[in-house]
């Protein structure tokens, strides 16, 4: 009976060793942190016409990306568009729409001023050329940006010029 207790405690004893000349090395587990891309805006500038058809034309003058986002969340374009508006789409490599904005017709003012009786009046008048600058929240996946012309109640649209971005 006491070889047996002798041989429980030096077995207990083997096992007290081992657990206390195990390893005391930490395991770090490596996490991979994603950072996620600065937000981007992104300003273009054309120069818009018309000519007397009727035809739109857009010419580029240029264009800056810079780190930032838009001050407010609100969405300073229109949500649908009527014939003569422009659409301004973000599209990825593969011509892929991402976002899309409406921006009201350029070439169409409306201009308030004081008539001869003193009375506020507004007009419409309608110019040949005017500038058109616009600013984007600036998609990570956009590769081109696409201005179309809104030819139709349907949101129909005809292609004005695609800029490429580098």
């Amino acid at each position: 009976m006491q070889k047996n207790h002798l041989h429980i405690f030096l077995l207990l004893a083997l096992l007290a060793l081992q657990i206390s000349c195990a390893s005391k090395k930490n395991i770090a587990v490596k996490e991979t942190v994603i950072e996620a891309l600065p937000p981007k805006l992104i300003f273009l500038n054309y120069t818009i016409s018309q000519d007397a058809k009727g035809n739109k034309q857009i010419q580029f003058i240029n264009k800056i990306i810079t780190d930032g986002k838009l001050k407010n969340n609100t969405e300073t374009y229109l949500k649908t568009g009527a014939v003569g508006d422009l659409k301004c789409s973000q599209l990825d490599k593969d011509s892929t729409e991402i976002k899309t904005v409406i921006i009201q017709n350029p070439l169409s003012k409306i201009i308030e001023y004081v008539n001869d009786s003193l009375i506020f009046e507004s007009k419409k008048i309608e110019l040949k050329s005017a500038p058109l600058s616009l600013r984007l929240a600036l998609h990570d996946k956009t590769k081109y940006i696409t201005i179309s012309h809104i030819i139709d109640s349907l949101q129909n649209s005809r292609p004005l010029i695609t800029t490429e971005l580098d």
